[in-house]
């Protein structure tokens, strides 16, 4: 049985949960950091079909496609994409999907 009090140590019905110090999901430090998908170089998969994938799955034009392929293959792995927890899960998945190496994580 709940029982009402007149001390009780509710806020007024006016009062925000951020006056409350109570955290909100939209305020969330996850919800504010960006997350990336790495595609990473292998020994198997051509530069010309790493570029081929990176337009037709991203829709980069051939330079920026270029660009991060060599990324890739120089450096170890390219961002290819950023966007929500979600959406590079999707990514990732698609890079799979395709054959390339790929993971995603929070950006730093």
């Amino acid at each position: 049985m709940l029982i009402h009090s007149s001390t009780s140590s509710l806020p007024p019905p006016s009062t925000t949960p951020e006056q409350q110090g109570d955290v909100a999901v939209l305020d969330r430090p996850e919800a504010d950091t960006p997350w990336v998908t790495l595609v990473w170089n292998d020994p198997v998969n051509l530069m010309s079909y790493v570029t081929w994938v990176l337009q037709n799955h991203f829709g980069y034009r051939r330079a920026k496609a270029e660009a991060l392929m060599m990324d890739v293959h120089t450096l170890g792995r390219a961002v290819v994409s950023t966007g929500t927890r979600e959406k590079c899960e999707a990514d990732t998945e698609a890079m799979h999907g395709y054959g390339l190496w790929a993971t995603f994580q929070k950006d730093d």
